[in-house]
């Protein structure tokens, strides 16, 4: 990756419209009816932005879509990458690079994530307060990081604890229930068995995925505001294991999902 390829990504975006979003945002898997909500917009599929990954067949719908939520500017992710189709870090992350190359001041991220704290449930929403990378790299693992940025990342506090605290006010307004914890972020696409869920347990995680930790360690390299939530959509209990239900995750994903985007709508009125 070099400056050079993101400059024409950008170049690409601006010509198309794509004119100083204020906020950025990721969408998680089975969590795209948030777009029906962008006024205006502006569309780029992946496969036509200079150096962005290309799309596998799951994303032929990728795209990056420009426009206005709550009279605030956005640029919203349809659809991201992941470890497991066979993308690697930069791959993963280019987008986030871009958004803030587009101008972006504060980014929001979205996952569909299993619940490990059995005091969660299925169609809960937990704000993400910490995360454990369990991924075996870094997007800043590469040889001309610091024409980027620092090579050395704080990350003492990853997610933006004033965001976090407008989250959950919202919430509380709103009459949301609103679970806070850490999530753990795997390769995948395989999940979990029953010792590995105990693992996750005894290593302090409350969720688990296959993505978000990759954007947000970028995120705090570009030292760009995040905040992150998870719909969760499965119960990860090792003792009353069921045989995963990839149609119901994506159902109870769907039904979650308007909560999300009324936190969401009601932070960007905010900010």
């Amino acid at each position: 990756m070099t400056k050079k390829q993101v400059e024409e990504s950008l170049q690409y975006l601006k010509k198309r419209g794509f004119e100083s979003p204020e906020i950025g945002i990721v969408l998680g898997t089975g969590l795209g009816q948030l777009v029906e909500e962008i006024e205006n917009p502006i569309e780029a599929h992946y496969n036509h932005i200079p150096y962005f990954p290309l799309a596998t067949v799951e994303f032929h719908s990728g795209k990056l879509i420009y426009g206005t939520i709550e009279g605030k500017k956005v640029v919203v992710m349809q659809g991201r990458f992941h470890l497991y189709e066979g993308y690697d870090f930069l791959d993963i992350t280019y987008p986030i690079r871009v958004m803030h190359g587009l101008g972006i001041q504060k980014l929001f991220v979205s996952n569909a994530a299993g619940a490990i704290n059995l005091d969660f449930k299925k169609g809960d929403i937990m704000l993400i307060e910490d995360h454990i990378n369990l991924q075996g790299g870094s997007p800043l693992a590469f040889k001309n990081v610091v024409e980027f940025g620092d090579r050395f990342v704080d990350m003492s506090e990853p997610y933006d604890p004033n965001m976090r605290k407008k989250i959950e006010d919202i919430a509380e307004r709103e009459n949301i229930s609103l679970q806070k914890g850490v999530y753990v972020s795997v390769v995948g696409p395989q999940l979990e068995t029953k010792a590995e869920y105990r693992m996750l347990k005894i290593l302090g995680a409350d969720a688990v995925g296959m993505s978000t930790v990759p954007e947000v360690i970028v995120a705090n390299h570009l030292r760009l505001p995040i905040v992150a939530v998870s719909v969760l959509t499965d119960e990860c209990d090792p003792d009353n294991l069921q045989p995963i239900n990839i149609q119901e995750i994506i159902e109870i994903a769907g039904k979650t999902e308007p909560k999300m985007i009324q936190l969401f709508k009601e932070l960007i009125k905010e900010i």
